[in-house]
């Protein structure tokens, strides 16, 4: 059922038909603005008022860390887990930079961990999601979204096309983006396999979509259910 981004998918084929067009290169550069700023919120790319503004703007401190079901994670974790997935893609993989995440970071949002939290079990995600700094997980996804598109803007038809580097993702590793888990280091194989296009289809994107979309049905949920699974 769709909770977010209505039309986002349909701006999300177009992307994927015209990404790797030379002649195209600018209007997908366009094009992918758009999209990402409907996935972030609105002071990020300096918008208007959107769905992520929307899901935001009144959750109430405990909802942010309750599993409406046994098959669900929390909004903080996809608030984390998307972000943090957008940092070491955008940054590590396409820019070839340090990514956003440091140790200052870490100690304003209150982690335990640095990785994408894929591997986390259900105990370990109500304990995160219990103890981040959720107003400072949103200010570090809105220093993500404004980093990603500033490299959006650096890109060139040459770049787009290039393949993602081996070191680039032994760094994912190395800086503690995923772990040695395997629920969480398939993520490297996903990726290598990738162009810089594929990266801006996925991680940034489309991943972000489906995970909003979870966000909205769990806050729902939240709202209308009198029993959860975990909270």
């Amino acid at each position: 059922m769709k909770y977010f981004g209505r039309g986002l998918s349909e701006q999300h084929k177009e992307l994927s038909s015209i990404i790797r067009k030379t002649s195209e290169t600018e209007r997908s550069k366009d094009l992918f603005l758009q999209i990402h700023a409907k996935l972030h919120s609105s002071v990020a790319s300096g918008t208007d008022k959107n769905e992520v503004d929307n899901l935001l703007c009144d959750l109430k401190q405990n909802e942010y860390a309750i599993m409406p079901t046994g098959k669900d994670e929390t909004i903080a974790w996809g608030l984390w887990h998307i972000a943090r997935i957008e940092d070491l893609t955008m940054n590590i993989l396409v820019a070839r930079k340090e990514q956003v995440f440091n140790q200052d970071w870490k100690e304003r949002l209150n982690a335990r961990i640095t990785d994408t939290g894929n591997a986390l079990s259900d105990d370990e995600i109500i304990d995160f999601s219990r103890n981040v700094n959720t107003e400072q997980l949103i200010c570090y996804r809105n220093a993500v979204a404004q980093k990603t598109r500033d490299i959006i803007l650096s890109l060139s038809a040459a770049d787009l096309k290039r393949q993602i580097r081996q070191d680039d993702i032994e760094k994912i590793l190395s800086v503690g983006g995923v772990t040695q888990q395997e629920t969480s280091i398939w993520l490297l194989d996903f990726w290598e396999k990738k162009d810089v296009a594929g990266i801006l289809l996925m991680p940034p994107t489309r991943h972000v979509m489906l995970h909003l979309n979870d966000c909205c049905k769990w806050k729902e949920a939240i709202r209308t259910k009198k029993k959860f699974f975990r909270s």
